[in-house]
């Protein structure tokens, strides 16, 4: 039984509802459906499913309506596609002339009975469901063992499958080919014998004796010089030497850290000699401002090449008919189909698929673009690959333009306010850049006035407490206490190796909450999105610690495998959260943007798949390189040819 069916503009107007069953009005799923899927581009798949209903719709392009009908998600009803598209077709039928003469005036004065027709169209739906005939088994006749016999099937003890003895006739006959080879070779050794005896005979007993010894010798001689191999001149000594580098350190002590004894103490480390010029990149950059990704990209439209009859039409026969007949094919006078879009849409999804984005999402994105289209009246003077572009290239403009933004300055003043740590937990597979961008991050919050504490909570991976510890150290030089009043700006807090990440992330957000940090950013370890045990670890440190932000770091080299790395670390964090409603990925980090030059489809994938922003791109080595998303930009990398 359907909950609810209701026709509505795309404007907004709702034209006709029918509920079918007592309960909440269907307002909150059809809005849930406008705000995931319709206005966010992401129509390629015509089922949405919210809470405990399913949703199924289709869009009319020409009159730009929309059908929606809702059911129960348990239950499996086979006649909705045939009856959504029944009532499309007969709403549209039945008030044709009146959309098409008053346009938007006659959807708000218009009055729309559709009731009895809809339900005929219900009752005839349902009984085309039931007519269909059950299948039927077959009988024994249709089967395969009625056409064996019954002798066939009998079998008798002893005796053995044809296969069998087939093998065992072969067998026999390669023994007896063996022993027929073998038997002349036999005869051979024993005429050698018998001629060597019959020699002997004629020898007598001490010259016998004699020759007897001399063989004997010679063979003894023969199996001496075989078992001596001669030996070479230069032996090779035993052990391996060290191989010695061009611009290597031949004394070891310089390279021995095993007595250290700073563990980790800011004041104890030895300050390092860098340039900070080189830390920084651009001098004339603006202090603690997030620029935008930029592209280069060429201005020059791509112009639409006509191609014309070579033939030249003569005047006598057509007069104006030839140019008439070319400008009738661009004005606006015919309506977009499947056919025509075909050949474009393949070429468009190859293009997506060429710059790195997923080929499933590339094959969504499309088919939501045909869906958008179909139907619709093209404008005047234009194309089906112009329309289709253009099209296209608004779904990812609307894609990389989440519904949410993610604000870090505005959340972490909110979190001053309450006087509390604003707690940020970075997460991703092995070798992305965490720790590398977490160092930048830190870099804008203190060129914005902000305290950062930072949580070595890797404490798997050999290296990862001393990289942020050198971290830690350029960024006080960068910013030292002296220019803020004394206080210090950032702060590693570790705890070595091979303790609990859990319980150093909630020991360092209660020493940044008594020292008065405005900023905790967790390092955690990098772990593949198939490992169980290391996704449980990080679930719990998510749901024993509850961050403000958790942030997805992935980068941007990645086509198939970001969707595959996003989707198993979300359902990783659901499924071994213990809470009601689990706490999921926030935001995305996209490092190594600076190493794909247009082939930018990870970004696209990377949102798609999530429906979350990206908050952060990494563009280089330096603390500055750090941007955040330009979604113009991006695409226009993105419909680079």
């Amino acid at each position: 039984m359907l909950d609810f069916f209701t026709i509505f503009s795309k404007g907004g107007l709702v034209l006709w509802c029918f509920q079918g069953v007592r309960g909440p009005a269907a307002t909150a799923p059809v809005n849930a459906l406008i705000r995931s899927v319709l206005l966010q581009e992401r129509g390629g798949n015509n089922s949405f499913t919210h809470e405990a209903l399913t949703l199924k719709y289709k869009l009319d392009n020409q009159f730009e309506l929309v059908f929606v009908v809702g059911f129960q998600k348990i239950l499996t009803l086979t006649y909705v596609d045939k009856l959504i598209d029944d009532v499309h077709k007969e709403f549209r039928d039945k008030y044709r002339n009146e959309f098409q003469q008053k346009g938007a005036l006659g959807l708000l004065n218009g009055t729309f009975d559709f009731k009895d027709d809809f339900m005929r169209l219900l009752r005839d739906a349902e009984e085309s469901s039931k007519v269909r005939a059950p299948t039927v088994m077959k009988t024994f006749e249709q089967s395969l063992k009625s056409q064996k016999t019954v002798k066939c099937m009998i079998e008798t003890r002893g005796e053995k499958p044809k296969e069998k003895v087939k093998n065992k006739k072969n067998k026999g006959s390669k023994k007896d080919g063996t022993e027929a080879v073998a038997a002349p070779s036999k005869a051979s050794a024993g005429d050698k014998q018998l001629s060597v005896a019959g020699d002997k005979e004629e020898l007598t007993k001490d010259e016998i004796l004699q020759k007897n010894r001399e063989e004997f010798f010679r063979r003894h001689m023969k199996a001496g010089e075989k078992s001596r191999s001669p030996k070479p001149d230069a032996q090779k000594e035993k052990g391996k030497k060290p191989r010695v580098w061009d611009l290597g350190n031949s004394n070891a002590k310089v390279l021995d850290y095993s007595n250290s004894a700073t563990n980790g103490s800011a004041e104890a480390c030895p300050v390092e000699e860098f340039d900070p010029d080189t830390a920084l990149g651009d001098k004339n950059r603006e202090p603690g401002r997030l620029y935008d990704l930029e592209y280069e990209s060429d201005d020059e439209a791509e112009e639409e090449k006509v191609v014309q009859n070579p033939s030249k039409p003569s005047v006598k026969k057509g007069g104006l008919g030839g140019m008439f007949g070319m400008l009738k094919g661009l004005v606006g006078s015919k309506s977009l189909t499947r056919e025509d879009m075909d050949p474009v849409l393949e070429k468009m999804k190859d293009h997506l698929i060429a710059k790195n984005v997923a080929a499933e999402i590339a094959v969504q994105l499309c088919e939501s673009v045909a869906k958008k289209l179909e139907g619709k009246v093209m404008g005047t003077f234009t194309t089906v690959t112009s329309t289709v572009k253009q099209a296209l290239q608004e779904a990812l403009v609307q894609i990389l333009q989440p519904q949410r933004r993610v604000d870090v300055l505005r959340d972490v003043m909110d979190a001053q306010r309450h006087r509390r740590p604003y707690v940020v937990t970075f997460c991703g597979v092995n070798g992305v850049g965490k720790s590398t961008n977490l160092a930048k991050i830190s870099f804008w919050l203190i060129e914005n006035g902000f305290s950062v504490l930072i949580a070595a909570c890797d404490t798997f991976r050999a290296g990862a407490v001393e990289q942020l510890r050198t971290h830690t150290r350029r960024l006080n030089a960068l910013h030292p206490p002296e220019s803020h009043g004394g206080r210090t700006m950032v702060q590693l807090y570790e705890k070595g190796y091979g303790k609990d990440a859990a319980g150093i992330a909630m020991e360092a957000i209660s020493y940044a909450r008594n020292q008065g940090f405005d900023v905790v950013l967790v390092d955690t370890a990098g772990r593949m999105q198939d490992n169980a045990p290391l996704m449980t670890a990080l679930a719990k440190l998510i749901a024993v610690n509850a961050p403000d932000l958790v942030l997805f770091v992935g980068e941007a080299l990645v086509g198939n495998e970001a969707v595959d790395q996003l989707v198993k670390f979300n359902k990783a964090l659901a499924d071994h959260s213990m809470a009601q409603t689990p706490r999921l990925i926030d935001g995305i980090v996209l490092t190594k943007f600076d190493t794909i030059d247009d082939k930018v489809g990870a970004a696209i994938s990377m949102t798609y798949i999530t429906s979350k922003p990206i908050v952060f791109v990494g563009t280089g080595q330096t603390y500055c390189d750090l941007r955040s998303l330009n979604a113009k930009a991006v695409v226009a990398a993105l419909m680079k040819a």
